[in-house]
């Protein structure tokens, strides 16, 4: 879908708040409020905007440590091992990727001890490799949009 800068300005502006009221957008891109909302339908209609979501912070909830694992089913068990960490509710993302590592799952746990849990459950069916993010240099943001 074709966009402009104005779109970009949208878009920015509700990455940053979700919850802006749409004179606020229409006052931040110069616009009239039936205008942002026209482009917003668009843009959702498009394909653009998937949905409108929260933020919530995972420490604030009691997961203390971010873990990205990286995933190497065993041979013959690439769909059992998707399966496997599809149901465990601590991935909050994963990514089915190419090279050696066919899986990159990000987790949150309360603790190592959970950590451990969760790998011993993966480790019978995936060869696992393991980093505890310290921090998060590049948070969440739009590509590039032309």
């Amino acid at each position: 879908m074709k966009t402009d800068d104005i779109d970009r300005q949208l878009l920015d502006a509700l990455l940053d708040d979700a919850r802006l009221p749409l004179k606020e957008l229409a006052r931040r891109v110069g616009l009239s409020s039936p205008s942002v909302s026209e482009r917003l339908r668009r843009l959702e209609e498009g394909g653009v905007i998937k949905g409108f979501t929260i933020d919530v912070d995972p420490k604030a909830v009691g997961y203390l440590f971010q873990t990205m694992v990286r995933v190497r089913p065993l041979p013959g068990t690439l769909h059992v091992v998707q399966k496997l960490l599809q149901d465990i509710s601590q991935i909050t993302e994963c990514d089915k990727v190419t090279g050696e590592d066919c899986f990159i799952a990000r987790l949150h746990v309360r603790s190592m001890e959970e950590l451990d849990e969760i790998l011993d459950k993966v480790s019978e069916k995936a060869e696992t490799s393991t980093a505890v993010v310290k921090s998060q240099p590049v948070t969440r943001r739009l590509p590039p949009i032309e």
